[in-house]
């Protein structure tokens, strides 16, 4: 077996056997297949795609490519929840804790975040002490005790991800449905949980700009999810706009605790949350309770809150800080955004809003560039609302002044403002499981 017919086979829209693509990605991690050969095959399944087999193959061949993390020792079923990123998502924070307390044992590894998008381990780690590094052990034992851990994606799992990711971001061939399903799936079979539940965002925040290409991506990663044995069920949601108000680690994690307050219910990310909580208890197996009644009781109660301030001791975070935002939030400067006319805010563009944040120091334009916790910006009008000229729309938390005037210009330019109210966009356009596709009305 050889590259070169691996790679002219699928040149002309072959489809590979699952021992060609094992061949592929054992030869690639091993050294033996040369980048410009992977290259060549990437680009080639870009232009010819990948039938749902060869994606879960390729998907199962990455997951084994190196550690697979065995969480048989924690009882029943192990959920994970995943995000295709987006600006001001947090709902993770939001989601995790309430699922737990409501009996779920949730066991996630996440990613930081790059360019627009925020990732939740940075998030997490704005809080003093938080550390994210586990071992696989201790990842275990925090889920036993606490019903839910997050921590950092292991190096040792699913190596060959990353070493193709950092090939594609080079090569044009990041945008692939098949490669960003199996890349997403390789690293939640890795990670051994049986079920999980993946947020497909949709608009400009997002790689899936549509909502017909987020469906045909949701799907083709819970396609891929049942042939590997797993539970799987994907929601589709908007990120034309970013879900929460806040963009900033710091800052994202005091929405989270607003929200786990209590004090967001009409807002988009407590909706998000809410549902993606709801999927998460289902698909753990509580599929015959009224989630919808767990959950409501877990608000009341204060148990999500107080789950979600257990989860931060048990990785060495300090919860106290979350009682007061003096301690936790350290910006120098508090700039206003002014609405440059009077009008209602059609949209918000949320890839703006995330790369403004970017330049505030909240965000990382390459893999080993640090951050600043506490810089961020806060939303003061959303879309439909209305504003009159001179008013604030946004609050930039800045501690860098370097990249303020073009940070501050990129959040004013992000509000497109018209004299007719818009029409309410979906927040979410429904739903994907082995049925199938659920559109909402």
């Amino acid at each position: 077996m050889r590259m070169y017919d691996i790679i002219y086979k699928k040149r002309f829209g072959g489809e590979l056997s699952d021992e060609e693509i094992n061949f592929f990605i054992n030869g690639y991690v091993s050294g033996e297949a040369a980048d410009y050969q992977a290259s060549a095959l990437l680009m080639a399944i870009c232009i010819s795609g990948m039938a749902v087999r060869e994606t879960a193959a390729l998907a199962m061949a990455m997951a084994h490519s190196g550690k697979v993390a065995d969480l048989s020792s924690i009882k029943g079923v192990k959920v994970d929840k995943h995000s295709t990123g987006g600006v001001g998502d947090t709902a993770t924070l939001v989601a995790v804790p309430l699922a737990a307390a409501c009996g779920a044992k949730v066991a996630k590894m996440s990613g930081r975040g790059l360019a627009h998008t925020g990732g939740t381990i940075d998030k997490l780690e704005s809080i003093p002490g938080f550390n994210a590094k586990r071992s696989i052990p201790e990842f275990i034992d925090i889920v036993k005790r606490v019903g839910a851990a997050v921590i950092s994606q292991s190096a040792e799992l699913a190596p060959a991800d990353k070493k193709l990711y950092a090939l594609r971001d080079v090569t044009a061939t990041v945008d692939c449905v098949a490669l960003i399903a199996s890349s997403i799936m390789s690293k939640k079979i890795a990670a051994g949980c049986g079920a999980v539940v993946l947020d497909v965002k949709t608009g400009s925040g997002a790689f899936m700009r549509d909502p017909e290409s987020a469906f045909a991506l949701a799907k083709e990663m819970v396609d891929i999810g049942i042939m590997a044995g797993m539970t799987v069920i994907a929601i589709v949601t908007d990120m034309d706009e970013p879900l929460g108000s806040a963009v900033g680690n710091a800052l994202e994690v005091m929405e989270a605790v607003d929200a786990l307050k209590g004090r967001l219910y009409h807002a988009p990310l407590w909706q998000v949350s809410r549902l993606l909580a709801q999927h998460m208890l289902i698909a753990s197996g509580f599929a015959g309770e009224n989630v919808d009644a767990m959950i409501g009781k877990a608000m009341e109660s204060g148990a999500a809150y107080a789950k979600f301030r257990e989860m931060i001791r048990a990785e060495g975070g300090d919860d106290t800080v979350l009682e007061d935002e003096r301690r936790f939030i350290h910006a120098s400067q508090k700039i206003s955004v002014l609405c440059p006319k009077e009008g209602y805010i059609r949209s918000v563009n949320a890839k703006q809003v995330g790369l403004a944040a970017m330049l505030l120091g909240a965000g990382r334009e390459k893999k080993e560039d640090r951050i600043d916790h506490s810089a961020g910006i806060i939303l003061k009008k959303r879309a439909g609302d209305h504003a009159v000229a001179g008013e604030e729309i946004a609050l930039l938390y800045v501690n860098d002044e370097k990249n303020l005037p073009e940070a501050r210009e990129m959040v004013c330019c992000a509000f497109d403002i018209s004299k007719e109210k818009p029409c309410p966009r979906p927040i979410v356009y429904g739903t994907v499981d082995r049925k199938g596709i659920h559109r909402f009305e």
